[in-house]
């Protein structure tokens, strides 16, 4: 059953369920000093659960474990935890009130392989001090703009810590916190039903407006963050580039994409580069909004906040990103190996988007499961044009504590009709992984006029 939130007012909880369409004030003083008291700074339940099974929130990770050397892959501070047990097809039905649609489907199409080892809930998540204080101040200050395909008066944290409909919700993933300016080279790779792979390797990054310390909400000028990656190998795709200015309000201004060719040298707009359009390195397993569970403009669905759930999901990750852990053995048929992944039960805020009568998607509805402790959708049920299952989106979360945020070591994507999936964010066997902290670029780094002087081969 769904619980709403148990501290939330009697005017919220009527809230709960709306459409995008009917934006509500931002919240009272009161009802946001919950954020000092029964919540945490993001709005979740500081309280563990009646069962004892998700522990009280006390503040996640708040230092490195010892030995971590910061750029260098994350040492797992869990590393001495044991399963407490492992889900498989034999035992589903026991656990099948705390999974979502897509997770039953992947135990029901790879009977024999796909497992959920399930390990104590570690409420890791954790900011810095300066984004709980914005959280705070925005919690009753930002309103949607009309329709919910954007938002004002709110920088720099969580807009809507207390949400009172699913755009609010959506929007709180959207925005989360993932540093200000992230540079990182990885791969990404879609795998083949026989388990093969090719991979793609790129240098990614990109500049947070949003989260610029100090910064207003005038200064956003409707750009949410800027995105460069630069393709390293193979050679035939070498020194290709995409630039991407990402917009708040979409319906305002269009999301601006460029490519750069390099075979032919020549920078071009890429109007398309949002929505159902396919991307084409995940070999037609990923539409451009599948992109980080969900980006873009939320205009095409009308989205309802269903409540909360518990809910076994990716958590605390560190196994799959380790740099000991090679691709051909994490990368198996059908989905990851699971000797390597790592699930825990979490409450979640279940959002449920609907497409619109007038408009268009190759998916009917979209169900995301929220982290609470965290805004970031662990899960993502993707329904087709008839209504069925077909695709299901999984990030594996893990703690970034060099910032600290929580956000995803791998994002994974699965299409159930075509039994293959797509994995973005490999960097096991880089040297590094993400570096959070390089000088942050003026933003005429990220220009179109500069595309074709870096994106060389």
């Amino acid at each position: 059953m769904f619980q709403t939130h148990r501290i939330l007012t009697a005017s919220l909880a009527l809230a709960l369920g709306l459409a995008a369409g009917n934006a509500l004030a931002a919240l009272s003083p009161q009802d946001a000093q919950q954020l000092k008291s029964q919540l945490t700074p993001f709005g979740a339940e500081r309280a563990g659960n009646a069962a004892g099974t998700i522990p009280t929130w006390e503040g996640g990770i708040t230092q490195a474990p010892k030995g971590y050397e910061k750029g260098k892959h994350h040492i797992d501070p869990f590393a001495g935890d044991k399963p407490l047990f492992t889900i498989t097809k034999a035992n589903l039905e026991q656990y099948k009130t705390n999974l979502t649609a897509g997770e039953i489907a992947l135990f029901n199409s790879y009977p024999d392989s796909f497992q959920m080892p399930i390990y104590p809930s570690r409420r890791s998540g954790s900011a810095p001090q300066w984004v709980y204080d914005n959280t705070f101040k925005n919690a009753t200050s930002a309103k949607l703009l009309d329709g919910g395909t954007g938002f004002a008066d709110a920088f720099g944290g969580v807009p809507f810590p207390i949400p009172q409909n699913g755009v609010e919700a959506l929007w709180n993933h959207i925005t989360r916190y993932r540093g200000t300016y992230v540079v990182r080279r990885a791969s990404e790779a879609p795998v083949q039903r026989n388990g093969s792979f090719a991979l793609v390797t790129a240098q990614q990054e990109g500049l947070f407006n949003y989260y610029r310390q100090g910064g207003q909400y005038a200064d956003l000028k409707n750009i949410l963050f800027y995105y460069l990656t630069f393709v390293k190998s193979p050679a035939r795709l070498a020194g290709g580039a995409t630039l991407v200015h990402e917009t708040l309000d979409q319906i305002k201004d269009a999301r601006q994409a460029w490519i750069y060719d390099a075979g032919q040298r020549r920078v071009r707009r890429a109007p398309n580069l949002a929505y159902d359009t396919p991307i084409s390195s995940s070999d037609g397993l990923r539409t451009a909004d599948d992109t980080d569970m969900f980006n873009g403009s939320p205009d095409r669905y009308d989205w309802k906040l269903l409540g909360k759930k518990e809910i076994y999901i990716p958590y605390n990750n560190y196994k799959v990103a380790s740099a000991d852990v090679k691709y051909a053995d994490l990368l198996k048929v059908g989905h990851l190996n699971p000797q390597y992944t790592r699930y825990e039960l979490h409450r979640v805020w279940v959002v449920e988007g609907t497409l619109k009568p007038t408009a268009r998607h190759l998916y009917s509805k979209r169900v995301l499961y929220l982290d609470e402790d965290s805004w970031g959708a662990a899960v993502v049920d993707q329904y087709d044009g008839r209504g069925e299952l077909w695709r299901v989106s999984m990030a594996y979360l893990k703690n970034f504590y060099d910032l600290p945020t929580t956000w995803s070591a791998l994002d994974v994507f699965h299409d159930l009709q075509a039994r293959r999936y797509y994995v973005q964010n490999l960097d096991n066997e880089e040297p590094q992984t993400v570096d959070f902290g390089q000088a942050i670029p003026e933003d005429s780094y990220f220009m179109p006029a500069g595309l074709r002087l870096r994106g060389t081969r």
